[in-house]
């Protein structure tokens, strides 16, 4: 026992010396942050495999970086946050022309580059090359993004003292497994502000697994190999229900028939349903008999003030990615560019930019009215669309499904 307690107190003493005395004060009740690697982190790291000299050589003369967005500082006050983030603005500014002319372009140049990985990718994981070049140029511009942070020194900071700091902790452990592991060095782990990593931008827990070794070199290098990062994504469909008989979902023309608060993938139903109800392709294209029978969710991004589509369950797979409609909309549409390149052919409807935070007000006085907005966040998900439609619809106007300045300006 007398040996035990030693060893113990030595090992203190060591990463007392590691981590050095400084400390980085936190918010009121917090312990300061090299007390907190050393005496909380340090228990979950240990947990998890993590050795004392992985864990030392991870946080040597580590401090936390307190400009990153998200945070609640030492004093209480929020951290900065984007600019981006604090405004809303239109759905269109994801699907530019002129940069989905040169996604086409550049991604058409990848495609041939990279044919013969691509067919033996789609062979063995059943995800169409379309939607992996699609994810590669939205995470990375097709891996040639500068990765700015320090994956450790951000991913500890977001656990800290981040506003979501339980997720980024588990992330942080993650990140040190990996360093245990060998799948990465410290100066390879080089991250967004979030601690997404390398040319798909998976999280560690992501990269723990689903990265895979397919250049067979003996390593899952997400940073440098271009076959490991885009099989490693095909890996992440595949396991999460991509359905290779599937497309992802159909531009189509909705009528007024059909109410816009229909919108949602728990209404999907039958796409042979839609029809009925006069429903159609745009264009005049018809639904293949077998597409007829695939379950289809209306999905209407700007409401009424956008182009329209009936999505599969892949459209729900590529969510799994990211949770945005707006991100899923941009792969599924980016990949069948690549393919026969036609655009939309409903245009987006101007929308001008307003605060998120009256976007929030909104919500709240939906949810009073009894309306479910899949939670007030300033955010306009498919639940907020519809609940706005929902509104309209009892107000006796016309059914729009998505806000603008009149509208918010009536929730104040």
């Amino acid at each position: 026992m007398q040996k035990v307690y030693f060893y113990r107190l030595a090992v203190s003493l060591c990463m007392f010396l590691a981590f050095g005395v400084g400390s980085v004060q936190a918010q009121k009740g917090r312990l300061p942050f090299q007390d907190w690697v050393r005496q909380d982190l340090w228990l979950d790291a240990q947990k998890s495999g993590v050795s004392e000299k992985t864990f030392r050589a991870a946080f040597h003369k580590l401090k936390p970086d307190f400009k990153l967005p998200d945070l609640v500082l030492p004093d209480g006050k929020k951290g900065p946050r984007k600019q981006r983030q604090s405004e809303f603005a239109s759905p269109a500014r994801y699907f530019k022309p002129g940069r989905m002319n040169h996604l086409v372009r550049s991604g058409r140049v990848q495609m041939a580059k990279w044919r013969k990985t691509l067919d033996r990718i789609e062979r063995r994981y059943g995800v169409p090359r379309g939607i992996l070049l699609a994810v590669w140029a939205r995470e990375s511009a097709f891996g040639k993004a500068r990765m700015r942070h320090e994956t450790l020194r951000a991913l500890a900071t977001l656990a800290y003292t981040g506003r979501r700091a339980k997720y980024f902790r588990s992330e942080l452990v993650a990140a040190l497994v990996m360093l245990e592991k060998g799948y990465a060095t410290i100066g390879q782990m080089r991250s967004s502000w979030a601690g997404a990593l390398g040319q798909p931008q998976f999280m560690p827990t992501v990269f723990l697994k689903y990265a895979v070794d397919f250049d067979g070199d003996g390593r899952r290098d997400i940073w440098n190999s271009v076959p490991d990062s885009l099989a490693s994504i095909a890996n992440f469909f595949s396991d999460h229900g991509w359905d290779k008989s599937q497309d992802w979902g159909y531009e189509v023309d909705v009528p007024k028939t059909v109410s816009c608060a229909e919108e949602g993938p728990d209404k999907r139903q039958p796409i042979s349903n839609w029809t009925k109800r006069g429903i159609k392709r745009v264009k005049a294209k018809r639904f293949s008999s077998a597409a007829l029978r695939v379950g289809g969710s209306l999905l209407m991004p700007a409401g009424r003030l956008g182009p329209a589509f009936l999505a599969t369950k892949n459209f729900y797979v590529i969510k799994s990615f990211n949770e945005s409609d707006l991100y899923a909309l941009f792969v599924g549409h980016v990949a069948d560019r690549l393919t026969h390149n036609i655009p939309f052919v409903k245009n987006w409807d101007t929308i001008g930019k307003f605060p998120k935070y009256n976007v929030k007000k909104m919500q709240v006085e939906l949810v009073r009215q009894g309306h479910d907005v899949g939670g007030a966040d300033g955010l306009v998900g498919f639940k907020t669309r519809r609940s706005i439609g929902l509104w309209q619809e009892r107000q006796g106007r016309n059914a729009t499904c998505f806000p603008n300045k009149a509208l918010i300006q009536r929730f104040r």
